[in-house]
């Protein structure tokens, strides 16, 4: 789970007197912040794990899928990483390839094992519901720091732990969202909470990780993540199981001719 670029950034400091001091000094802590935040999180290789996604309606209505997930680190790029439905029936066989990029789109393409064919997900597409689901097709994809500017806001606690508060702005005109607002823990650098805002900019979603554990002696995941849609009363969670890394995946485990040999 991982939303200026490096040139935009530059840009605006170099420009000095386009922003106040503190606005500067905001801007460059929040860029901080998520650069750490990064660091930790990077030299894993790559990764599979075991999904269950429960859908909620408003009126507590659930649906269950079961889906398996792996991921390849990419130097120098985003992430590559497949989704891959098991159960119920009528969605086997589904998948997403996602491969990120730390600037301009990302590429998404969807197998839709019924028609047996391939479906591009373009870019003015990205921000609908995957599968039915409170996450959007763009909150799949891995959240490189160059996909966003950064505002410092605060430190406070949450849930009794002491938080970093900032937030980010897309800089994809395709995104679904105007900013989010993200809570990282300030001993581990883990993302804790991040509330969404719409184009509209009123708070659309929020997502919460819980259940952590560490793998590899240094890198964190969720066992449990919680998507609200505040505007809907839907909700989506997430849970995940058997975590297990350096598998030996290369670039060939994520073409798109992998997508419709996932069973």
């Amino acid at each position: 789970m991982h939303t200026l670029t490096k040139f935009s950034w530059l840009g605006a400091l170099a420009i000095g007197a386009a922003l106040p001091v503190h606005a500067q000094d905001a801007a460059q802590r929040g860029l901080e912040i998520a650069q750490e935040a990064d660091r930790r999180d990077t030299g894993w290789s790559d990764s599979v794990v075991d999904l269950t996604m429960t859908l909620r309606n408003k009126n507590g209505d659930e649906s269950v899928r079961e889906m398996r997930s792996r991921a390849l680190e990419v130097e120098d790029d985003g992430d590559k990483s497949m989704i891959i439905f098991d159960q119920p029936r009528d969605v086997r066989g589904t998948a997403l390839l996602t491969y990120s990029h730390k600037t301009g789109d990302d590429d998404q393409w969807l197998y839709l094992p019924a028609l047996k064919r391939v479906k591009r997900i373009a870019s003015s597409n990205k921000s609908g519901p995957f599968m039915g689901s409170e996450f959007a097709y763009e909150d799949l994809s891995s959240q490189e720091v160059e996909k966003y500017t950064y505002n410092f806001l605060r430190e406070e606690e949450l849930d009794g732990e002491k938080v970093f508060v900032i937030e980010r702005f897309p800089t994809d005109e395709n995104s679904g969202y105007t900013k989010q607002v993200a809570w990282l823990d300030q001993a581990e650098y883990r993302v804790r909470k991040i509330e969404f805002y719409d184009r509209k900019n009123s708070h659309l979603k929020t997502l919460t990780m819980h259940e952590f554990d560490e793998y590899l002696d240094e890198y964190w995941r969720p066992g449990r993540m919680e998507m609200v849609n505040h505007q809907t009363g839907k909700s989506t969670t997430l849970t995940f199981a058997n975590y297990a890394f350096q598998e030996g995946l290369d670039d060939r485990d994520f073409d798109q001719s992998a997508l419709k040999r996932a069973r």
